[in-house]
């Protein structure tokens, strides 16, 4: 039996979100298998797709402080390193506070290379490239979640290209699609979804959307994840007037679908991305949309979506403007996603994961 071990960090650390979803999903699938086992490195978590060990109330509360959940999880983690009860250590992020006790093969995941090709959008303190660099020279196996990412590795970093498997994400498409509808909701949005910050471009997306809501005044904007709208946004909104139609919400996954199914359309502006998540989303639930001209995204969504220079607020604002106008485009796009959405199952990216896990023993 081979026992995998995967620690806290992005358990720890998000609520809900792609890459404790991967990791989750793994778990899922070692549960049903009686050649493989699995350590989960967290005693207590808000983390929607895991289960906490801790139950005691009075211990919970003084748990909301996220500073306590990663030194307690990190604690749990080193004990159980120490331990050494485990065959593979697949850590779910790049902290490493394991190399002084890690005595197993090491497989890291690297979800993307944007540090690396866009340092300009990142503060010179973070230190990730430098944990990410150090995990990268320690693995005996890297997980790269799609040729682009793979490209960028070899690019951007020393490393034997033998040791690098590219596996796509997957899309549970079994399990019943579900659903959870929001109260409240415009009749016609665009869908902007996850993380606003620099090379996300959230506003040459705006700029757009200003152009096409002069023309489109019944349209809005529904932003969820990333957390709520900052001052800077919310000042900005209202700077160029649509305070009054942009909103955020806070969703579960069932309600996100219910985004997806109900929005005009999906917008994707991002400058760089390692594969795109929400692409495979978008296309479950049926929603056509809108993305830069990345390579990664062209890589996953390939003839399933429309494409825009990323760096042109005309171009946008023309697609948004078909998108919005022409329902036949509309009915293509979410036919031509149900049908590339099939290259992706989930079944494949785990035991694709699984097979990496036995050749390394």
């Amino acid at each position: 039996m081979i026992k995998i071990f995967y620690d806290h960090q992005k358990f720890s650390t998000q609520l809900y979100g792609g890459i404790s979803r991967y990791f989750a999903n793994l778990i899922q699938a070692i549960e049903e298998l009686p050649d493989f086992d699995y350590l989960l490195g967290v005693l207590y978590s808000n983390n929607h797709y895991v289960k906490s060990k801790i139950s005691n109330e009075l211990i919970r509360k003084i748990l909301k402080n996220p500073n306590y959940v990663y030194k307690l999880n990190q604690l749990y983690c080193r004990e159980l390193l120490r331990r050494n009860n485990f065959d593979i250590f697949h850590p779910t992020y790049y902290d490493t506070y394991f190399f002084d006790r890690l005595k197993k093969p090491l497989v890291i995941t690297i979800h993307d290379m944007t540090y690396e090709r866009l340092p300009e959008y990142f503060w010179a303190e973070d230190s990730l490239t430098k944990l990410k660099r150090l995990n990268i020279e320690r693995a005996d196996r890297i997980i790269a979640i799609s040729e682009t990412t793979k490209s960028d590795l070899l690019k951007y970093s020393e490393v034997d290209e033998s040791k690098i498997q590219v596996i796509y994400h997957g899309m549970d498409l079994k399990s019943p699609f579900v659903t959870n509808p929001i109260d409240n909701l415009p009749e016609k949005y665009l869908l902007f979804v996850g993380d606003r910050s620099g090379y996300k471009n959230f506003y040459l997306f705006l700029n757009a959307f200003k152009r096409v809501s002069a023309q489109h005044p019944d349209i809005q904007v529904i932003l969820t994840g990333g957390g709520s709208l900052k001052v800077a946004e919310l000042e900005y909104l209202k700077l160029i007037k649509l305070d009054d139609k942009v909103s955020h919400k806070n969703v579960s996954d069932s309600e996100l679908n219910f985004l997806y199914q109900n929005a005009t359309c999906f917008i994707y502006p991002s400058l760089h991305e390692g594969f795109g998540l929400p692409i495979l989303e978008a296309f479950r639930a049926g929603c056509p949309m809108i993305l830069s001209d990345t390579e990664c995204f062209k890589e996953i969504a390939s003839y399933a979506a429309i494409y825009f220079d990323a760096n042109s607020v005309d171009e946008l604002t023309g697609k948004i403007e078909r998108i919005i106008t022409e329902p036949s485009l509309q009915n293509t796009l979410t036919a031509d996603g149900a049908v590339r959405l099939k290259d992706f199952p989930l079944d494949n990216s785990l035991k694709r994961t699984l097979d990496v896990y036995k050749e390394l023993l």
